[in-house]
């Protein structure tokens, strides 16, 4: 069985920037199936007014690299301009889903 790498990104955002960032987000991840062949699905999650996630799910962790590069276990990726729209750093974290059965 295949363990999927499920890669969250949490944004604190600044209430009054909140749907800019959103429209800035969901634009710039929209293309990222096609970039990237390791990503199995992603969804941007809202908890307005200042909390984004971005939730994608991975093939491998060789596919998190191409993503993300060598310290995809630390870093969350930043896209230009992204910082102005927040109030604390972004978190990332991983996980792997438990069986059930």
């Amino acid at each position: 069985m295949t363990t999927v790498i499920i890669r969250v990104s949490e944004a604190r955002v600044r209430p009054e920037r909140f749907e800019a960032f959103r429209d800035m987000i969901v634009s710039a991840v929209r293309e990222f199936p096609s970039r990237y062949p390791g990503l199995v699905d992603h969804e941007v999650l809202l908890a307005p007014p200042d909390s984004l996630l971005y939730v994608s799910r991975w093939r491998s962790e060789q596919d998190l690299i191409g993503y993300a590069g060598e310290h995809w276990r630390d870093q969350p990726v930043v896209l230009p301009g992204e910082d102005e729209y927040l109030v604390a750093p972004l978190q990332v974290r991983h996980f792997t889903r438990a069986s059930l059965s």
